[in-house]
Protein backbone atom coordinates (compact mmCIF):
# COMPACT_ATOMS: atom_id res chain seq x y z
CA UNK A 1 0.00 0.00 0.00
CA UNK A 2 1.57 3.32 -1.03
CA UNK A 3 2.53 5.74 1.70
CA UNK A 4 0.44 8.82 2.27
CA UNK A 5 1.49 12.00 0.55
CA UNK A 6 3.47 14.52 2.55
CA UNK A 7 1.50 17.41 4.01
CA UNK A 8 1.96 21.11 3.35
CA UNK A 9 2.64 21.56 7.06
CA UNK A 10 5.56 19.13 6.94
CA UNK A 11 7.05 21.02 3.99
CA UNK A 12 6.77 24.43 5.64
CA UNK A 13 8.25 22.94 8.80
CA UNK A 14 11.63 22.98 6.98
CA UNK A 15 13.11 26.41 7.72
CA UNK A 16 15.24 26.48 4.58
CA UNK A 17 12.22 25.86 2.38
CA UNK A 18 10.29 28.65 4.09
CA UNK A 19 13.10 31.07 3.22
CA UNK A 20 13.21 29.90 -0.38
CA UNK A 21 9.44 30.15 -0.75
CA UNK A 22 9.32 33.67 0.65
CA UNK A 23 12.16 34.68 -1.67
CA UNK A 24 10.24 33.11 -4.57
CA UNK A 25 7.10 35.01 -3.62
CA UNK A 26 9.03 38.29 -3.60
CA UNK A 27 10.67 37.40 -6.91
CA UNK A 28 7.33 36.68 -8.61
CA UNK A 29 5.91 39.96 -7.31
CA UNK A 30 8.99 41.83 -8.45
CA UNK A 31 9.00 40.28 -11.92
CA UNK A 32 5.36 41.15 -12.57
CA UNK A 33 5.77 44.65 -11.19
CA UNK A 34 8.78 45.29 -13.43
CA UNK A 35 6.94 44.05 -16.50
CA UNK A 36 3.87 46.17 -15.85
CA UNK A 37 5.98 49.24 -15.03
CA UNK A 38 8.03 48.97 -18.22
CA UNK A 39 4.90 48.44 -20.30
CA UNK A 40 3.28 51.54 -18.80
CA UNK A 41 6.49 53.53 -19.27
CA UNK A 42 6.73 52.57 -22.94
CA UNK A 43 3.07 53.30 -23.60
CA UNK A 44 3.25 56.68 -21.86
CA UNK A 45 6.19 57.75 -24.00
CA UNK A 46 5.15 56.24 -27.34
CA UNK A 47 1.31 56.05 -27.11
CA UNK A 48 1.70 52.78 -29.02
CA UNK A 49 0.01 49.58 -27.87
CA UNK A 50 2.25 47.65 -30.24
CA UNK A 51 5.45 48.95 -28.66
CA UNK A 52 4.01 48.40 -25.17
CA UNK A 53 3.19 44.75 -25.90
CA UNK A 54 6.60 44.27 -27.52
CA UNK A 55 8.25 45.62 -24.35
CA UNK A 56 6.28 43.11 -22.25
CA UNK A 57 7.26 40.26 -24.57
CA UNK A 58 10.90 41.33 -24.32
CA UNK A 59 10.91 40.38 -20.64
CA UNK A 60 10.51 36.69 -21.49
CA UNK A 61 13.31 36.47 -24.10
CA UNK A 62 16.25 36.45 -21.62
CA UNK A 63 14.85 33.36 -19.89
CA UNK A 64 15.82 31.37 -22.97
CA UNK A 65 19.40 32.65 -22.74
CA UNK A 66 19.50 32.56 -18.95
CA UNK A 67 19.19 28.78 -18.99
CA UNK A 68 22.64 28.62 -20.52
CA UNK A 69 24.00 30.22 -17.33
CA UNK A 70 22.49 27.58 -15.04
CA UNK A 71 25.86 25.88 -14.70
CA UNK A 72 27.10 28.58 -12.33
CA UNK A 73 24.91 26.88 -9.71
CA UNK A 74 27.38 23.97 -9.88
CA UNK A 75 30.50 26.12 -9.72
CA UNK A 76 29.62 28.26 -6.70
CA UNK A 77 27.58 27.84 -3.55
CA UNK A 78 23.95 27.78 -4.62
CA UNK A 79 23.03 30.16 -1.85
CA UNK A 80 25.68 32.57 -3.12
CA UNK A 81 24.32 32.37 -6.67
CA UNK A 82 20.81 33.24 -5.49
CA UNK A 83 21.98 36.10 -3.27
CA UNK A 84 24.24 37.63 -5.95
CA UNK A 85 21.56 37.47 -8.65
CA UNK A 86 19.00 39.02 -6.31
CA UNK A 87 21.37 41.85 -5.40
CA UNK A 88 22.17 42.37 -9.07
CA UNK A 89 18.50 42.59 -9.96
CA UNK A 90 17.85 45.05 -7.14
CA UNK A 91 20.62 47.35 -8.38
CA UNK A 92 19.57 47.19 -12.04
CA UNK A 93 15.91 47.87 -11.28
CA UNK A 94 16.87 50.80 -9.04
CA UNK A 95 18.78 52.24 -12.02
CA UNK A 96 15.63 51.87 -14.13
CA UNK A 97 13.87 54.21 -11.73
CA UNK A 98 16.18 57.11 -12.65
CA UNK A 99 13.93 59.88 -14.07
CA UNK A 100 14.33 60.55 -17.77
CA UNK A 101 16.18 57.31 -18.48
CA UNK A 102 16.04 56.63 -22.26
CA UNK A 103 13.71 53.79 -23.25
CA UNK A 104 16.45 51.70 -24.92
CA UNK A 105 18.49 51.89 -21.71
CA UNK A 106 15.49 50.89 -19.59
CA UNK A 107 14.79 47.95 -21.91
CA UNK A 108 18.45 46.86 -21.76
CA UNK A 109 18.43 46.99 -17.96
CA UNK A 110 15.25 44.93 -17.77
CA UNK A 111 16.74 42.44 -20.22
CA UNK A 112 19.71 42.03 -17.86
CA UNK A 113 17.35 41.66 -14.90
CA UNK A 114 15.50 38.82 -16.58
CA UNK A 115 18.76 37.24 -17.71
CA UNK A 116 19.73 36.78 -14.06
CA UNK A 117 16.54 34.80 -13.43
CA UNK A 118 18.02 31.73 -15.15
CA UNK A 119 20.92 31.17 -12.72
CA UNK A 120 18.67 32.01 -9.77
CA UNK A 121 16.06 29.44 -10.83
CA UNK A 122 18.71 26.78 -11.54
CA UNK A 123 20.34 27.31 -8.14
CA UNK A 124 17.01 27.19 -6.32
CA UNK A 125 15.85 24.02 -8.06
CA UNK A 126 19.24 22.39 -7.50
CA UNK A 127 19.05 23.21 -3.78
CA UNK A 128 15.53 21.94 -3.10
CA UNK A 129 16.46 18.21 -3.06
CA UNK A 130 19.03 19.03 -0.37
CA UNK A 131 16.32 20.55 1.82
CA UNK A 132 13.39 18.18 1.26
CA UNK A 133 13.16 14.40 1.07
CA UNK A 134 11.48 13.00 -2.10
CA UNK A 135 7.95 12.89 -0.67
CA UNK A 136 8.10 16.44 0.61
CA UNK A 137 9.95 17.61 -2.50
CA UNK A 138 6.96 17.09 -4.78
CA UNK A 139 4.70 19.00 -2.36
CA UNK A 140 7.29 21.74 -2.12
CA UNK A 141 7.43 21.92 -5.90
CA UNK A 142 3.64 22.20 -5.95
CA UNK A 143 3.86 25.16 -3.56
CA UNK A 144 6.49 26.86 -5.75
CA UNK A 145 4.51 26.27 -8.96
CA UNK A 146 1.19 27.33 -7.44
CA UNK A 147 2.74 30.51 -6.08
CA UNK A 148 3.99 31.39 -9.55
CA UNK A 149 0.64 30.68 -11.20
CA UNK A 150 -1.23 32.64 -8.54
CA UNK A 151 1.20 35.48 -9.12
CA UNK A 152 0.24 35.50 -12.79
CA UNK A 153 -3.45 35.69 -11.92
CA UNK A 154 -3.16 38.65 -9.54
CA UNK A 155 0.01 40.16 -10.93
CA UNK A 156 -1.52 42.30 -13.65
CA UNK A 157 -4.12 43.90 -11.42
CA UNK A 158 -1.85 44.39 -8.41
CA UNK A 159 1.02 45.63 -10.54
CA UNK A 160 -1.21 48.10 -12.36
CA UNK A 161 -2.60 49.39 -9.05
CA UNK A 162 0.90 49.97 -7.64
CA UNK A 163 2.08 51.72 -10.80
CA UNK A 164 -1.05 53.88 -10.85
CA UNK A 165 -0.72 54.85 -7.21
CA UNK A 166 3.03 55.46 -7.01
CA UNK A 167 4.05 56.07 -10.59
CA UNK A 168 6.62 54.10 -12.56
CA UNK A 169 9.71 55.25 -10.54
CA UNK A 170 8.04 54.48 -7.21
CA UNK A 171 6.89 51.07 -8.41
CA UNK A 172 10.38 50.23 -9.65
CA UNK A 173 11.95 51.21 -6.32
CA UNK A 174 9.50 48.91 -4.52
CA UNK A 175 10.43 46.22 -7.01
CA UNK A 176 14.13 46.73 -6.24
CA UNK A 177 13.28 46.46 -2.55
CA UNK A 178 11.63 43.06 -3.04
CA UNK A 179 14.81 41.65 -4.55
CA UNK A 180 16.99 43.23 -1.85
CA UNK A 181 14.78 41.73 0.86
CA UNK A 182 14.90 38.35 -0.87
CA UNK A 183 18.71 38.49 -0.92
CA UNK A 184 18.83 39.27 2.82
CA UNK A 185 16.50 36.39 3.68
CA UNK A 186 18.52 33.93 1.63
CA UNK A 187 21.89 35.17 2.89
CA UNK A 188 20.97 34.86 6.56
CA UNK A 189 18.31 32.14 6.34
CA UNK A 190 20.13 29.41 4.40
CA UNK A 191 23.27 27.43 5.04
CA UNK A 192 26.05 28.10 2.57
CA UNK A 193 27.07 24.49 2.12
CA UNK A 194 24.15 22.05 1.98
CA UNK A 195 24.91 18.32 2.47
CA UNK A 196 25.12 17.81 -1.30
CA UNK A 197 27.22 20.92 -1.87
CA UNK A 198 28.27 21.27 -5.52
CA UNK A 199 31.86 20.79 -6.50
CA UNK A 200 33.60 23.65 -8.21
CA UNK A 201 33.47 22.93 -11.92
CA UNK A 202 35.85 24.86 -14.10
CA UNK A 203 33.74 25.15 -17.20
CA UNK A 204 30.04 24.54 -16.62
CA UNK A 205 28.17 25.05 -19.87
CA UNK A 206 24.87 24.43 -21.60
CA UNK A 207 26.61 22.00 -23.95
CA UNK A 208 27.94 19.97 -21.04
CA UNK A 209 24.45 19.91 -19.56
CA UNK A 210 23.03 18.69 -22.88
CA UNK A 211 25.51 15.81 -22.87
CA UNK A 212 24.43 14.82 -19.38
CA UNK A 213 20.77 14.81 -20.39
CA UNK A 214 21.49 12.91 -23.62
CA UNK A 215 23.24 10.12 -21.70
CA UNK A 216 20.41 9.62 -19.22
CA UNK A 217 17.21 7.95 -20.38
CA UNK A 218 15.02 9.31 -17.59
CA UNK A 219 16.24 12.86 -18.09
CA UNK A 220 15.66 12.64 -21.85
CA UNK A 221 12.04 11.54 -21.53
CA UNK A 222 11.30 13.92 -18.69
CA UNK A 223 12.63 16.81 -20.77
CA UNK A 224 10.36 15.79 -23.66
CA UNK A 225 7.38 15.57 -21.30
CA UNK A 226 8.18 19.07 -20.04
CA UNK A 227 8.54 20.48 -23.57
CA UNK A 228 4.99 19.37 -24.38
CA UNK A 229 4.01 22.66 -22.76
CA UNK A 230 4.82 24.19 -26.13
CA UNK A 231 1.50 22.78 -27.34
CA UNK A 232 -0.84 23.51 -24.45
CA UNK A 233 0.61 27.02 -23.96
CA UNK A 234 -0.90 28.00 -27.32
CA UNK A 235 -4.24 29.12 -25.78
CA UNK A 236 -2.35 31.65 -23.67
CA UNK A 237 -0.62 33.05 -26.74
CA UNK A 238 -3.87 33.22 -28.73
CA UNK A 239 -6.17 34.45 -25.96
CA UNK A 240 -6.60 37.91 -27.53
CA UNK A 241 -7.54 36.71 -31.05
CA UNK A 242 -9.71 33.95 -29.60
CA UNK A 243 -11.61 36.54 -27.55
CA UNK A 244 -12.05 38.64 -30.72
CA UNK A 245 -13.31 35.59 -32.62
CA UNK A 246 -15.84 34.92 -29.87
CA UNK A 247 -17.21 38.42 -30.32
CA UNK A 248 -15.97 40.57 -27.47
CA UNK A 249 -13.15 41.56 -25.15
CA UNK A 250 -15.23 40.61 -22.10
CA UNK A 251 -14.05 37.02 -22.38
CA UNK A 252 -10.35 37.95 -22.45
CA UNK A 253 -9.71 38.16 -18.66
CA UNK A 254 -11.41 34.79 -18.17
CA UNK A 255 -9.41 33.21 -20.98
CA UNK A 256 -6.14 34.56 -19.58
CA UNK A 257 -6.93 33.40 -16.04
CA UNK A 258 -8.18 29.93 -17.01
CA UNK A 259 -4.85 28.11 -17.23
CA UNK A 260 -3.20 29.67 -14.14
CA UNK A 261 -6.29 29.04 -12.01
CA UNK A 262 -6.47 25.46 -13.24
CA UNK A 263 -2.77 24.96 -12.53
CA UNK A 264 -3.17 26.11 -8.94
CA UNK A 265 -6.13 23.76 -8.39
CA UNK A 266 -4.36 20.90 -10.10
CA UNK A 267 -1.22 21.40 -8.05
CA UNK A 268 -3.20 21.20 -4.81
CA UNK A 269 -4.98 18.03 -5.92
CA UNK A 270 -1.90 16.28 -7.29
CA UNK A 271 0.12 17.05 -4.17
CA UNK A 272 -2.29 14.85 -2.20
CA UNK A 273 -1.45 11.80 -4.33
CA UNK A 274 1.41 9.57 -3.08
CA UNK A 275 4.64 10.04 -5.01
CA UNK A 276 4.64 6.51 -6.44
CA UNK A 277 1.26 7.09 -8.09
CA UNK A 278 2.33 10.48 -9.38
CA UNK A 279 5.21 8.87 -11.24
CA UNK A 280 2.88 6.29 -12.81
CA UNK A 281 0.28 8.80 -14.04
CA UNK A 282 2.72 11.42 -15.34
CA UNK A 283 2.40 10.34 -18.99
CA UNK A 284 -1.40 10.21 -18.81
CA UNK A 285 -1.56 13.71 -17.36
CA UNK A 286 0.77 15.04 -20.06
CA UNK A 287 -1.52 13.63 -22.77
CA UNK A 288 -4.65 14.94 -21.04
CA UNK A 289 -3.23 18.48 -20.87
CA UNK A 290 -3.51 18.73 -24.65
CA UNK A 291 -6.35 16.26 -25.21
CA UNK A 292 -8.91 18.36 -23.34
CA UNK A 293 -8.13 21.36 -25.60
CA UNK A 294 -9.09 19.59 -28.85
CA UNK A 295 -12.83 20.54 -28.64
CA UNK A 296 -11.90 24.24 -28.57
CA UNK A 297 -12.46 24.49 -32.32
CA UNK A 298 -16.07 23.32 -31.98
CA UNK A 299 -16.95 24.84 -28.59
CA UNK A 300 -20.29 26.71 -28.69
CA UNK A 301 -19.17 29.73 -26.69
CA UNK A 302 -16.66 31.34 -24.33
CA UNK A 303 -17.96 29.59 -21.20
CA UNK A 304 -17.22 26.16 -22.63
CA UNK A 305 -13.77 27.25 -23.80
CA UNK A 306 -12.90 28.73 -20.41
CA UNK A 307 -13.92 25.47 -18.75
CA UNK A 308 -11.82 23.43 -21.20
CA UNK A 309 -8.81 25.66 -20.73
CA UNK A 310 -9.15 25.53 -16.95
CA UNK A 311 -9.28 21.73 -16.98
CA UNK A 312 -6.21 21.70 -19.22
CA UNK A 313 -4.49 23.88 -16.63
CA UNK A 314 -5.38 21.38 -13.92
CA UNK A 315 -3.80 18.54 -15.90
CA UNK A 316 -0.78 20.70 -16.75
CA UNK A 317 0.03 20.84 -13.04
CA UNK A 318 1.87 17.60 -13.78
CA UNK A 319 4.86 19.87 -14.40
CA UNK A 320 5.50 19.79 -10.64
CA UNK A 321 5.91 16.00 -10.91
CA UNK A 322 8.16 16.41 -13.94
CA UNK A 323 10.34 19.00 -12.21
CA UNK A 324 10.62 16.87 -9.07
CA UNK A 325 11.61 13.73 -10.93
CA UNK A 326 14.00 15.70 -13.12
CA UNK A 327 15.77 17.16 -10.08
CA UNK A 328 16.02 13.75 -8.42
CA UNK A 329 17.35 12.08 -11.57
CA UNK A 330 20.04 14.72 -12.12
CA UNK A 331 23.56 14.06 -10.79
CA UNK A 332 23.73 16.19 -7.62
CA UNK A 333 27.00 17.90 -8.58
CA UNK A 334 25.59 18.84 -11.99
CA UNK A 335 22.00 19.76 -11.17
CA UNK A 336 22.54 23.39 -12.15
CA UNK A 337 23.73 22.48 -15.64
CA UNK A 338 20.96 19.95 -16.19
CA UNK A 339 18.28 22.35 -14.93
CA UNK A 340 19.76 25.06 -17.14
CA UNK A 341 19.14 22.80 -20.14
CA UNK A 342 15.51 22.42 -19.05
CA UNK A 343 15.02 26.18 -18.68
CA UNK A 344 16.37 26.83 -22.18
CA UNK A 345 14.40 23.95 -23.71
CA UNK A 346 11.12 24.99 -22.08
CA UNK A 347 11.40 28.59 -23.21
CA UNK A 348 12.33 27.46 -26.71
CA UNK A 349 9.33 25.11 -26.83
CA UNK A 350 6.95 27.80 -25.59
CA UNK A 351 8.32 30.44 -27.95
CA UNK A 352 8.20 28.08 -30.93
CA UNK A 353 4.68 26.93 -30.11
CA UNK A 354 3.27 30.42 -29.72
CA UNK A 355 5.12 31.75 -32.78
CA UNK A 356 3.92 28.89 -34.99
CA UNK A 357 0.37 29.26 -33.68
CA UNK A 358 0.44 32.99 -34.39
CA UNK A 359 1.50 32.41 -37.98
CA UNK A 360 -1.16 29.75 -38.52
CA UNK A 361 -3.80 32.01 -36.99
CA UNK A 362 -3.23 34.40 -39.88
CA UNK A 363 -4.92 31.96 -42.25
CA UNK A 364 -7.31 29.92 -40.09
CA UNK A 365 -9.54 30.66 -37.10
CA UNK A 366 -7.63 30.96 -33.79
CA UNK A 367 -9.85 28.37 -32.10
CA UNK A 368 -8.99 25.95 -34.91
CA UNK A 369 -5.30 26.61 -34.32
CA UNK A 370 -5.73 25.64 -30.66
CA UNK A 371 -7.32 22.38 -31.78
CA UNK A 372 -4.49 21.64 -34.22
CA UNK A 373 -1.85 22.37 -31.59
CA UNK A 374 -3.68 20.20 -29.07
CA UNK A 375 -3.83 17.25 -31.47
CA UNK A 376 -0.09 17.54 -32.11
CA UNK A 377 0.49 17.79 -28.38
CA UNK A 378 -1.42 14.57 -27.74
CA UNK A 379 0.80 12.73 -30.23
CA UNK A 380 4.08 14.03 -28.79
CA UNK A 381 2.97 13.59 -25.18
CA UNK A 382 1.90 10.02 -25.97
CA UNK A 383 5.39 9.18 -27.22
CA UNK A 384 7.00 10.91 -24.24
CA UNK A 385 4.68 9.18 -21.78
CA UNK A 386 5.42 5.73 -23.18
CA UNK A 387 9.17 6.43 -23.09
CA UNK A 388 8.97 7.63 -19.50
CA UNK A 389 6.94 4.60 -18.41
CA UNK A 390 9.52 2.27 -19.93
CA UNK A 391 12.37 4.18 -18.31
CA UNK A 392 10.94 3.97 -14.78
CA UNK A 393 9.96 0.32 -15.17
CA UNK A 394 13.46 -0.75 -16.27
CA UNK A 395 15.90 -2.08 -13.73
CA UNK A 396 18.32 0.29 -12.07
CA UNK A 397 21.70 0.11 -13.75
CA UNK A 398 25.03 -0.34 -11.92
CA UNK A 399 25.76 3.36 -12.39
CA UNK A 400 22.78 4.43 -10.26
CA UNK A 401 23.59 6.44 -7.16
CA UNK A 402 22.90 5.34 -3.64
CA UNK A 403 20.27 7.23 -1.73
CA UNK A 404 22.03 9.65 0.61
CA UNK A 405 20.34 10.87 3.73
CA UNK A 406 19.17 14.43 3.33
CA UNK A 407 18.99 17.14 5.98
CA UNK A 408 15.22 16.99 6.19
CA UNK A 409 15.37 13.57 7.79
CA UNK A 410 14.45 11.42 4.79
CA UNK A 411 16.34 9.67 2.04
CA UNK A 412 16.92 11.53 -1.21
CA UNK A 413 17.39 9.38 -4.36
CA UNK A 414 19.31 12.09 -6.13
CA UNK A 415 20.37 9.99 -9.09
CA UNK A 416 18.14 7.29 -10.60
CA UNK A 417 19.78 7.03 -14.00
CA UNK A 418 18.74 4.93 -16.94
CA UNK A 419 21.12 3.32 -19.35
Amino acid sequence: MPARAASFRSVFAVAGFRRIWLAHLLSVAGDQLARVALTVLVFDRTSSAGWASAAYALTFVPDLLGGALGGVADRFSRRTVMVVTDVGRAVLIALMAVPGLPLPAAAALLFAVQLMAGPFYAARQALLPDLLDPDRLVVGQAVISSTYQAGLVVGFGAGAAVVTGLGVPGALLIDAGTFALSALMLRFGLERYPPSAPRHHRRPSLLAGCRLVARDRKLRWLLLVACCCGFYVVPEGLAVPVAAELGGAGALPWLLAANPVGSVLGGILLSRIPRERQVRVLGVLAVASSLVLIPTGWAPGPVTIVVLWTISGMFSAHDMITQTQYSLAAPPDHRGQVIGVAIAALRAAQAAGIAAAGLLAQVVAPTTVVTVAAAAGVAVAGVAGIGWSRAVSSRRGPEDHADPVGPAGGTTPVGEHGS
